[in-house]
């Protein structure tokens, strides 16, 4: 895989949190620290498209209907036993 350079600028603060993060053996450097957030705000989106589109389909099934618990387990015994 091709890798791109890229430069920076942090805070004095957002750098500190950075190495201590590195001091405390959870990463071996500021890169794998950097990308290590950009895979979790990727996955974090995905996630999230994940639940829009459940949602937009579920607001595209139909009129509701009316539940009771009684009913459900009901149908669910009946089923599988």
């Amino acid at each position: 895989m091709a890798t791109v350079r890229k430069t920076i600028t942090l805070t004095d603060q957002q750098d500190s949190w950075i190495k201590s993060q590195i001091d405390a053996g959870h990463y071996t450097n500021d890169s794998e620290f950097i990308r290590d957030l950009i895979r979790r705000d990727q996955e974090r989106s995905a996630e999230i498209e994940a639940i829009r589109a459940a949602l937009i389909d579920g607001e595209n099934s139909g009129e509701p209907r009316a539940f009771t618990v009684a009913a459900f387990k009901q149908r669910m015994h009946a089923t599988h036993g």
